[in-house]
């Protein structure tokens, strides 16, 4: 009879831990936000990426132009070192051919272990037609190589950050759009430091979701789990168990998401983090985005909201960055009605049980 008081006595402990860390959140404390640039250098803006470059130094890149898409369209920088941004700084513009000027889009800043700073970003007249560049510099973006166009069929990071896999191989999260049936895919490519090489892996869609832009997560042991916009009302999920190199079919979670870029965070190997537009899509591209959540998983599969981080009646609060800095604090970049870049910071408690 004790043994059987024992024992129910140990499930219903397990029940109580397991049921408390389904509802347990974490506390952000300490949250702070601001415009990147008060005095906008374009009239209009989108697409944020943000890298710890080092130890308290930030930076930050965007599109901007007269509006998306237009020729006048480059890419811009500031940088933060502790106290306060940098004002804007033009660092790509437009490329200028013999027959006509393309507009750029999507910057992607990454770090790799090797301490080369990347800049992944798009040209082309539309994201149909883009194709992809980079550059990089190897003194923490004081100076930067020339542009680098990449193989034909590559894009780099599409609008993620990518990982770095293993030191000096990156897995960058891609995408195409169909310039004939606007079909939407989403692919993987690997790059190579060493011998500067390109690859592409294929991502199972036997659903024909209409996917793009990936996130990653990271669960250990190779595992990694990418979710991705799409044209569902839902965010669509493929895992890979042996780090990047194939991937489960695409399949959905329950995440509602606008059709909007959303981006995630690995904090450890059972706490995530993820920016989204958490509404349905509506008639126009925008509908939906006047309200960016932040969300919390243990799995990456059951999502919880911690908080709004805007939430109007209208407006585009979109396309968000997050990376977890090496102090521990937690960096959101977005876009704030297409004319700013927002940049919000906060710590985040650990669950205790």
């Amino acid at each position: 009879m004790k043994l059987y008081y024992l024992v129910l006595s140990l499930l219903l402990f397990c029940f109580a831990c397991n049921t408390a860390s389904k509802s347990a959140k974490p506390k952000l404390n300490n949250l702070t936000q601001e415009f990147i640039f008060e005095q906008p250098v374009t009239r209009n803006c989108h697409a944020s990426t943000i890298v710890e470059v080092k130890p308290n130094h930030l930076m930050a890149a965007w599109f901007g132009g007269t509006e998306e898409g237009a020729k006048d369209v480059g890419i811009y920088y500031a940088s933060h070192t502790g106290t306060s941004w940098s004002s804007p700084q033009s660092i790509i513009q437009p490329l200028v051919t013999e027959t006509d000027t393309f507009p750029c889009w999507n910057p992607v800043l990454f770090k790799s272990q090797s301490n080369r700073l990347y800049l992944f970003y798009k040209v082309g007249k539309n994201p149909r037609e883009w194709f992809g560049a980079m550059i990089t510099s190897t003194d923490d973006g004081k100076t930067w190589s020339d542009i680098t166009y990449l193989p034909e069929g590559m894009l780099g990071p599409i609008r993620n950050k990518p990982i770095e896999i293993e030191k000096g191989v990156i897995l960058c999260g891609s995408s195409t759009e169909n310039k004939d049936t606007d079909e939407w895919r989403v692919h993987i490519e690997f790059y190579t430091e060493a011998d500067d090489q390109w690859e592409k892996v294929t991502v199972p869609n036997s659903k024909n979701f209409e996917v793009i832009q990936p996130t990653f997560l990271l669960h250990g042991n190779n595992k990694i789990q990418m979710l991705c916009r799409s044209k569902h009302d839902r965010l669509i999920t493929s895992w890979s168990e042996d780090a990047g190199r194939s991937w489960s079919d695409m399949d959905s979670v329950s995440v509602v998401n606008a059709n909007s870029g959303v981006d995630a965070v690995t904090l450890n190997h059972q706490s995530f983090l993820l920016v989204n537009n958490p509404l349905p899509r509506g008639t126009n591209w925008y509908n939906g985005r006047n309200v960016l959540d932040l969300e919390y998983s243990t799995d990456g599969k059951l999502w919880e909201k911690l908080l709004d981080f805007e939430k109007h009646e209208k407006g585009e609060f979109s396309y968000p960055a997050i990376i977890q800095s090496s102090d521990g604090k937690i960096h959101v970049t977005y876009t704030y009605d297409r004319e700013y870049m927002k940049h919000v910071v906060f710590e985040m408690e650990e669950i205790t049980l």
